[in-house]
């Protein structure tokens, strides 16, 4: 790999997981300061996202968009429904409830998920660096909660519940379209998980019926999280992807929870103390310590 590409993939990647930061603070201003509920925001967002990105993949090619339906619906169907909606609606109900730093980072914990879930169907004991990434999740996650207090809970009962929930949510997310992304592209799998999940959403929680006062304020932020958040971001990530490959690449877009926790310091206000900034390093260098793996 020539070393112009190296650095492009790298700038691109980063890119992309500083704008999902970026969008996730965006999402806690829309949450906690304009009044608006994840049944609004999540259904309006996964939607339009999924619209334009649809729109994108048709351009470029149209022939090729629809050939999912002919033979996977039943798995798009899944993928839209159980895994991107879900994966959304807990990841933005744990941020109302805390902030874009603590429900990133709780997440992050969905590798983890599945190094658990991978081991117990294959019946097979952890290698050394996959149980210290486990027991550096279930450390991190301790610290974030109780500051490292036992019987003391400092992260309210909802955030902990959403943030784990939107972490087992990633992990079915992350595993359940392995065949669909190999076979028709994550551009056109991810735009029509989009559409799916923000239309389920839309039925069940018909956001045209929750009052919502839009201004100008709801409109940018709206803006950034489905156009920088979605569409930009996505960009960014899936060129990064093609320059530097998957493993090197999901490293990089592993600055998403280091990015979403400065933008909340910085325009949220969010106070963090040592304890919480410990519980982020531990889950966050599980990611490392998976990566390490050499059988993938």
């Amino acid at each position: 790999m020539d070393r112009k590409r190296a650095v492009r993939g790298a700038v691109l990647t980063l890119a992309g997981g500083t704008m999902w930061g970026f969008s996730g603070t965006c999402g806690q201003y829309l949450l906690q300061v304009k009044g608006l509920t994840s049944n609004w925001l999540v259904p309006i967002r996964l939607f339009t996202a999924g619209l334009l990105l649809l729109a994108v993949c048709y351009m470029k090619d149209r022939n090729r968009i629809f050939d999912i339906w002919k033979k996977d619906a039943a798995g798009i169907l899944i993928f839209g429904i159980c895994g991107m909606s879900m994966c959304q609606y807990t990841y933005f109900t744990a941020i109302a409830a805390s902030n874009a730093g603590t429900a990133t980072v709780l997440q992050y914990i969905g590798p983890v998920l599945i190094l658990v879930y991978l081991s117990l169907r294959n019946r097979a004991l952890p290698r050394p660096n996959e149980i210290v990434a486990i027991v550096l999740a279930v450390t991190g996650t301790f610290l974030l909660a109780t500051h490292g207090k036992p019987g003391t809970m400092v992260l309210s009962d909802e955030a902990l519940f959403w943030g784990l929930c939107s972490a087992v949510a990633l992990a079915v997310y992350t595993t359940q379209p392995g065949r669909l992304l190999e076979q028709y592209g994550s551009p056109a799998v991810t735009a029509w998980g989009m559409l799916i999940g923000g239309a389920m959403l839309g039925v069940i929680f018909r956001p045209w019926s929750i009052p919502v006062a839009v201004d100008g304020e709801v409109m940018l932020g709206m803006a950034a999280v489905v156009l920088v958040g979605t569409i930009v971001a996505f960009s960014c990530y899936m060129e990064g992807i093609r320059c530097v490959g998957p493993k090197k690449g999901s490293l990089y877009a592993s600055v998403e929870p280091v990015s979403a926790t400065v933008f909340s310091v910085l325009f949220m206000h969010v106070s963090f103390g040592a304890m919480d900034f410990l519980g982020f390093v531990c889950i966050i260098s599980t990611i490392f310590l998976l990566a390490m793996d050499k059988k993938g």
